[in-house]
């Protein structure tokens, strides 16, 4: 039998005058684990002070918020915006675009590298490393919110696992696609299919994995626009990947019949991180040293 997924409440907490969301709390995990990340990395290289930390801990959660929502809405839910307007504020029912916050974040950075005088790719380069943690607790409250699921798979698979919260999708698959009613498994009255989980898959590559490379690769000095050059290449690549599990978003149809907007957003990324490793190596600028 799939596993069903654990239907978690997306209150964590209930005080009665206030509710904490899981969602709002893979937030501020992140901001924590990434303000942990960037102090120890401040005391090792000596060219960022525990104010700066602070600073970017601010503006990248400013940049984030603002940039990840605002994204998220014109990107994939434009219409549903221009239906109801404070759709845009609905932050706690989940719905944040990666490419939306990290715009919104390089924005921030560049503001902060203005402030503090410092050339923009030292900024980027110092808070890459702490951006995979980030990555991580978000797909684990998309995960946790049952959103963003994965695409229905006759595999057998043991990690597939049945979505209650795509069962309106999964009834609009049975009545296309009849042969599909092999596969499906009745839950509270719900005929459901079995989808890869991707947000967990999500979690794994962009986050764990990505954290675990980045970390390594910046222990040692390397010269300017590398460090971001192996993030921009390595999230670029594994979220390119890991797309071809996850069900691509509602109303757009495949580019060429199989390219995800997610994917295509990242093809940008990618192509920037060859030229940043192009440019690091040529230049060979070195922000700091052992």
């Amino acid at each position: 039998m799939t596993m069903l997924h654990p239907q978690i409440d997306p209150v964590a907490l209930d005080l009665g005058f206030i509710q904490l969301h899981w969602y709002g709390l893979m937030y501020l995990l992140a901001f924590a684990f990434a303000y942990g990340i960037m102090h120890w990395r401040a005391k090792k290289r000596g060219d960022f002070t525990p104010e700066m930390v602070s600073d970017l801990i601010f503006f990248g959660a400013v940049g984030v918020i603002l940039g990840g929502r605002i994204g998220y809405v014109l990107l994939y839910n434009f219409g549903e915006f221009l239906a109801n307007p404070l759709y845009l504020f609905r932050v706690w029912e989940g719905g944040m675009s990666f490419h939306g916050g990290f715009v919104g974040v390089l924005v921030a950075m560049c503001y902060f590298a203005y402030k503090y005088k410092k050339a923009p790719f030292t900024v980027l380069d110092f808070i890459a490393p702490a951006v995979p943690t980030g990555l991580l607790f978000g797909r684990l409250g998309n995960f946790i919110n049952g959103e963003l699921w994965g695409r229905v798979s006759d595999s057998g698979a043991a990690q597939l696992m049945l979505f209650p919260q795509a069962a309106h999708a999964d009834f609009e698959l049975l009545n296309a696609n009849p042969s599909l009613h092999s596969l499906a498994e009745t839950v509270n009255g719900y005929a459901l299919l079995p989808r890869h989980p991707s947000q967990l898959y999500q979690a794994l590559t962009e986050g764990v994995l990505l954290f675990v490379l980045l970390w390594w690769f910046s222990a040692k000095p390397r010269p300017r626009y590398a460090v971001s050059a192996l993030f921009l290449l390595g999230y670029g690549i594994s979220r390119f990947i890991t797309e071809f599990f996850r069900q691509p978003d509602v109303g757009y149809a495949l580019i060429f019949g199989w390219m995800s907007k997610g994917q295509l957003y990242s093809l940008p990324m990618i192509i920037a991180g060859v030229i940043l490793l192009v440019m690091a190596r040529q230049k060979r600028i070195y922000d700091w040293q052992n």
